[in-house]
């Protein structure tokens, strides 16, 4: 799958003559896609609900209450900056009928079935593509009008009815008590329906409806919490379903989506996106004023042992040249260091091909790209090895005392490690990037070089604040 750059192909989109298929912008995502794309476009809607997914786990991690409009602005904003306005469209409520909202929801129905084919393969995968996916349908479905809801309920033959307004006026009392954030005035003029409790067991778990004879009487707000219910139970099963059937399998076409969860979506940074080139001198300043922690880690390594292996000079090489060293630097950068463990004449021969085969000046001739953060953190690292994202790899021993070191406070400390814990690597980076600097950085950090690249926009945009 070619996920390099993130160009935008022109793809010819066939609209389905069967316009019901996409008629409201919540979908159950019951009917399986009939439709024949091109190959390039399934690459691209695969890569995007990837990104769309990790836009809205990234959000949930920012401190922002869940669903709340800040939350949700968050995701929009970063849906924006990534391209993504079709999903866009999806969170507005709107349920149009143009062809650009036929297109966004036709996107979205189609994408959901080919990332099943990707999360399926293990427990963990189907987990976070199973929370990712409730979080997305909420959002859409939070966004629809009553009458939008009423026709989405149709279209699903989901048999929820309102309550009749005798009924709610005999209830008042018990469901202004019972439900939470709703005054006198709300409830009278909120739909309520009439549901099986144990539709609603998280409610009832947080005492937050009113229960009698075996039923919940829940607003409309809720109603998502019945739907969810059935759409987890329907995709959990479906993705066990297709798990077993995978072997069956035999596209080539298909394989790439193995490493899918890994693909990096963001900006590619080599030297020719780069205009601004970088004197060797500055590096060490930079290494401590603007590196994240895996890369500061990697240049201290080599400037105590004055060499570095394998992989660590093929992750922290192509990171110097995406933030622009250039190519008589670069290998002079390299020639400098190396030669103080090693005569001239072992570097030519072991080593110079390799970073010649880094600009692409031998060998196939590529243009190689930066590691991008998922990529190190998913890479394996050896005993003795000194690549590797230190909020993963390290000991938390280790990384406690190196964020200690290089001033992170004792709130910090608690956040971060807290984050490690859990396994948030890269909100753990992001928010190293927001202690060391006083101030988050425009987007979640996932890859070195955007970090380089805010830390030294924020500092060039603070010295020009001085100047004036």
């Amino acid at each position: 799958m070619d996920t390099n750059a993130r160009r935008r192909r022109a793809h010819k989109t066939i609209i389905d003559t069967c316009s019901e298929l996409y008629s409201h912008d919540v979908s159950l995502y019951e009917e399986i896609p009939r439709t024949e794309i091109q190959l390039a476009e399934f690459q691209e809607l695969a890569v995007d609900r990837v990104q769309l997914l990790r836009i809205v786990e990234q959000s949930s991690l920012k401190g922002y209450k869940f669903f709340s409009d800040e939350w949700k602005k968050c995701i929009k904003d970063d849906l924006i900056k990534n391209n993504l306005k079709k999903y866009v469209r999806l969170m507005s409520g709107l349920c149009g009928h143009t062809e650009l909202d036929i297109q966004a929801r036709r996107a979205d129905h189609i994408s959901h079935y080919i990332l099943r084919l990707a999360y399926c393969r293990s427990e963990d995968l189907r987990r976070w593509f199973l929370a990712r996916e409730l979080d997305w349908f909420r959002i859409k479905f939070a966004a629809q009008s009553s009458s939008a809801i009423q026709n989405f309920l149709k279209l699903n033959t989901l048999n929820y009815t309102p309550i009749s307004h005798e009924c709610k006026e005999g209830l008042k009392d018990q469901l202004t008590e019972s439900t939470m954030g709703l005054t006198d005035v709300m409830v009278t003029t909120s739909d309520f329906y009439k549901v099986p409790f144990l539709d609603v067991l998280p409610l009832i778990r947080s005492r937050k409806v009113f229960l009698k004879e075996g039923y919940a009487y829940i607003p409309t707000a809720d109603l998502v919490v019945c739907i969810q219910s059935k759409f987890r139970s329907k995709l959990s099963e479906a993705l066990n379903q297709i798990n077993h059937k995978l072997p069956l399998l035999d596209d080539e076409r298909l394989s790439d989506l193995c490493n899918l969860h890994q693909t990096y979506t963001g900006q590619e940074y080599v030297v020719g996106n780069n205009k601004n080139s970088i004197n060797p001198a500055d590096i060490d300043q930079f290494s401590s004023k603007h590196y994240p922690l895996c890369m500061r880690h990697l240049h201290e390594v080599l400037r105590t042992n004055h060499h570095l292996k394998h992989n660590a000079r093929l992750i922290y090489g192509l990171y110097l040249k995406g933030i622009g060293l250039q190519y008589e630097q670069f290998i002079e950068f390299w020639r400098q260091e190396f030669t103080k463990v090693m005569d001239g004449e072992k570097f030519n021969k072991e080593h110079l091909y390799n970073f010649n085969h880094q600009f692409g000046k031998v060998g196939k001739m590529t243009d190689y790209s930066p590691y991008s953060c998922m990529k190190i953190i998913m890479g394996n690292v050896g005993p003795g090895e000194s690549h590797g994202c230190p909020f993963k790899h390290s000991e938390p021993a280790v990384l406690k005392s190196k964020l200690n070191e290089y001033g992170v406070s004792t709130d910090g400390l608690t956040e971060i490690m807290s984050l490690v814990k859990n396994g948030h690597y890269q909100i753990a980076c992001t928010k190293y990037f927001e202690h060391v600097h006083l101030q988050p950085p425009t987007i979640t950090i996932n890859h070195p070089n955007q970090y380089f690249e805010e830390s030294r926009n924020l500092s060039i945009d603070k010295d020009k604040s001085l100047r004036i």
